[in-house]
């Protein structure tokens, strides 16, 4: 367990996903993963085989000190297949260099057939440590312990995230406190209330029309207690001043 909280992040890099000829199955896996260890994500991209775009993100997910990125696709043989150089370029100052177990992994088992081409995917980031893949033995690569890099398939990726979750990132011990409320009333009517609600808080506001009354579901979520709590009471209150009806839960889960 930690007690440090963590922002994840998933890249998903596939020209494939995005003109529709495959359909992403990374992203739910991960978010479940993640969410039944008590982490949630903070931010996920769909990319293009674009190696500027994917520096650019590399880049930006680096600069959260907080950070953990699962990257999923593009370490394959094939000519587009960037994402080892580009992680280099954001990681490890551009410095690569034959990691010697995958190497020898691909070699037993491709045998000759490993060479020209496939021996490639063991030219690594420096440092990098590996992901087992149950497949065919071409590893995936991390590094610094939070920064994880796995094959486009699910079947070789989805044992990867599991690997890396269960070794470095098993349950958050921070606990998440949140609050729920459906209000008979129009989002409009409580604006003023939810502008005094601490952007620092989680907050959503959920318009729902069942027949011909309008009810809004109001969600507050914090890691203070306190916080939650005060925010919370300022839609009760509010009810209580406007006589509107209210339940404590959320109509789209009764």
């Amino acid at each position: 367990m930690t007690n440090k909280k963590i922002n994840f992040y998933s890249v998903i890099i596939g020209t494939e996903l995005l003109n529709g000829r495959r359909k992403d199955a990374h992203f739910p896996f991960l978010n479940a993963q993640l969410l039944e260890r008590g982490w949630e994500h903070k931010a996920s991209f769909v990319i293009e085989d674009d190696p500027g775009l994917m520096l650019n993100i590399f880049n930006l997910i680096k600069s959260d000190p907080n950070s953990v990125m699962f990257c999923f696709g593009g370490i394959g043989a094939t000519p587009d297949d960037y994402t080892r150089q580009i992680a280099s370029q954001a990681f490890t100052s551009g410095k690569m260099e034959f990691h010697e177990e995958a190497k020898t992994n691909i070699i037993n088992q491709f045998k000759d057939d490993a060479y020209p081409h496939r021996v490639n995917m063991a030219y690594l980031p420096i440092n990098a440590k590996l992901l087992k893949n149950v497949v065919n033995n071409v590893s995936g690569f991390y590094l610094e312990d939070r920064f994880f890099f796995t094959p486009g398939f699910p079947s070789m990726s989805q044992s990867m995230v599991l690997e890396a979750l269960d070794r470095h990132y098993t349950k958050s011990n921070i606990k998440k406190y949140r609050k729920t409320v459906t209000i008979v009333s129009s989002e409009n009517d409580l604006i003023e209330v939810m502008k005094k609600i601490p952007t620092h808080l989680e907050f959503s506001s959920l318009p729902k029309i069942i027949g011909e009354e309008r009810r809004v579901v109001i969600s507050v979520a914090g890691y203070n207690q306190d916080e939650v709590n005060f925010a919370f009471k300022l839609f009760l209150d509010f009810c209580l001043e406007n006589k509107k009806e209210y339940v404590l839960e959320d109509i789209n889960d009764i």
